[in-house]
């Protein structure tokens, strides 16, 4: 059984920090588990552009504001406690945050080794284990 705190992640070579946003990475492909699993803070007023070529994620939005426009036909959605978007067609996208810090918890398959940071064209790099 794992047991983790979210805590135990802050300040590791598990948080990844950007201007836009800030991640901990509780569960990785290390654990085993098909999946990684990350608690997800997206900064006030940024704007990241997205891509995810090579996985899956789904996320859950549970505290603040922001804003998802999937680029392909620039479709906007409002993002908010209790709201849930899927990734589920490698969906290239606009994530926006509003004006309080978002923060969302994601599930990746395959799961992340946990330093990923996207690159010039928003996707996160496929590491096989």
């Amino acid at each position: 059984m794992i047991v983790r705190h979210v805590d135990e992640v802050k300040g590791t070579a598990q948080e990844i920090v950007t201007a836009n946003w800030t991640s901990r990475r509780v569960l990785l492909a290390a654990d085993r588990m098909g999946f990684s699993f990350h608690e997800t803070i997206i900064h006030p007023g940024t704007e990241t552009h997205i891509h995810y070529c090579n996985h899956l994620e789904a996320v859950w939005c549970i505290e603040g504001d922001g804003e998802i426009e999937t680029i392909a036909d620039g479709r906007k959605y409002a993002l908010g406690p209790g709201v849930v978007y899927a990734l589920d067609q490698h969906d290239e996208h606009w994530l926006r945050g509003g004006t309080r810090p978002l923060r969302v918890l994601c599930v990746f398959n395959p799961p992340l080794s946990g330093r990923e940071v996207h690159d010039a064209s928003g996707v996160y790099p496929l590491e096989v284990a």
